[in-house]
């Protein structure tokens, strides 16, 4: 063999002992992601069998039409996503199915090295086996350091065979795993694939249902455009009921603030009262103390992950000024969302901070708790577990949500606030 061609082989043999470590962290990261889709899939699927249990319910309740569609509307979604969710597991398996042919053929040539190099070792070893003998030559040395090089040869010769021979077995274990799994790959993606024919057949029963709701929703449309106009002015009012409150508190906190620094009483009581009266023209805003400061951060630095005011629910009304979308002739005005849940759900504290304000509005129970400057507004509660003034941990349970009159549903309304201002709740809760 030339000179020059030993170093390109070592270079060869050096690439094919790298392959399998590159292999394994693309596998390592292609595993993550799998892990990842999965986690997103079953969250999906635990959606659709909240959706479904909800739909159990109103399909006997006569006067649950609209929440019935609405619930319909996200099952649909849901759908919709895990679907798309299968297709990105069959996608990564695809992947995966290559990735592992790849590896196949490179093993392939790196066990055909080893078994070549091997093979000239084993007969070299079997040419010269005559020549002298193991312990004849070991015993022939000149010297006891000559007979120490000789017996170190051999020893390392014999480990090198060993190791080699190991090398082969192993690759061929390799070999024979990769072809297990993508045996087992091609079983799992076919499963996918029948999970995935399921959920379209369930989602066009979703839709037929959906648009058979619809055409009887038009039969009795202008005894639900009433209805709906009459929820709307409760609405209203409702709302103009829980900004008076909002604005009385920070007026409330920031005068008690100004007297524990020995403001004058006078001064400070103009000051919240020009506050609560321009509130329409201008923000009114609470003053922190260091302490709240720091819970206001905390709250800021958790939007979009905010845990839902119920464990379990669907969203059957959305934030903003929108027309019904099955009802169009009736706007709707909406400063919060409307989740619908089961009978005697806990309500629970999206965030740590302090109730302040208690109130019966209009025969329902509503909760304000104040995260610094930013207000979390619980309305249409049967019971509630948590007084003025107290304490609220994350997830805490402040009472239990009240049924609907209109509808025969229990329904929980949220919001929130900063300062005076409303914001969209759906920007600050964790994506379902």
């Amino acid at each position: 063999m030339p000179k020059n061609s030993s170093p390109s082989l070592k270079h060869i043999f050096l690439i094919l002992m790298m392959v399998p470590l590159l292999w394994a962290q693309c596998a390592f990261a292609q595993t993550k992601s799998s892990s990842q889709l999965k986690k997103d899939k079953q969250k999906i699927e635990n959606e659709i069998a909240n959706t479904q249990s909800l739909l159990k319910k109103t399909e006997k309740n006569q006067k649950a039409s609209l929440q019935q569609i609405a619930v319909l509307r996200q099952q649909i979604s849901n759908r919709e996503k895990l679907i798309t969710a299968l297709n990105n597991e069959i996608m990564q398996m695809e992947e995966q199915q290559e990735l592992n042919q790849q590896m196949i053929a490179q093993l392939q040539k790196k066990l055909e090295y080893m078994k070549s190099d091997y093979a000239q070792v084993v007969y070299m070893a079997y040419r010269n086996r005559r020549l002298m003998d193991k312990v004849t030559f070991i015993l022939a040395s000149d010297d006891f350091s000559q007979m120490f090089r000789r017996f170190r040869f051999f020893t390392l010769f014999s480990k090198h065979v060993k190791e080699q021979a190991d090398k082969i077995d192993q690759t061929q274990q390799e070999l024979k795993q990769k072809n297990e799994e993508i045996i087992a790959l091609k079983n799992e993606k076919l499963n996918l694939l029948s999970g995935k024919e399921t959920e379209i057949k369930k989602l066009e029963s979703d839709r037929r249902e959906k648009t058979r709701n619809a055409e009887q929703l038009k039969k009795q449309s202008q005894q639900l455009a009433a209805d709906l106009k009459a929820k709307q002015k409760k609405r209203k009012e409702l709302d103009a009921a829980i900004k008076r409150a909002i604005e009385a508190e920070i007026a409330a906190a920031n005068q008690r603030k100004a007297n524990t620094k020995g403001s004058s009483k006078s001064s400070t009581s103009s000051t919240a009262s020009n506050k609560t009266t321009t509130s329409s023209r201008s923000t009114a805003t609470i003053t922190m103390t260091p302490e709240e400061k720091t819970l206001n951060t905390s709250f800021i630095n958790n939007k979009g992950r905010l845990p839902w005011p119920v464990a379990k629910g669907a969203k059957v009304g959305d934030y903003g000024n929108y027309a019904h979308p099955d009802v169009p002739s009736v706007t709707i005005e909406n400063r919060g969302i409307d989740i619908l849940t089961d009978a005697g759900a806990p309500v629970r504290a999206v965030f740590e901070g302090e109730v302040t304000s208690i109130m019966d509005i209009m025969g329902t129970k509503v909760v304000m708790i104040r995260h610094g400057e930013y207000i979390s507004v619980y309305q249409n509660l049967a019971n509630v577990n948590v007084s003025k003034g107290s304490k609220v941990s994350t997830k805490q349970t402040i009472g239990t949500v009240a049924k609907n009159v209109s509808s025969n549903t229990y329904e929980l309304h949220f919001e929130i606030w900063r300062n005076s201002s409303n914001l969209n709740p759906n920007d600050w809760l964790t994506r379902k």
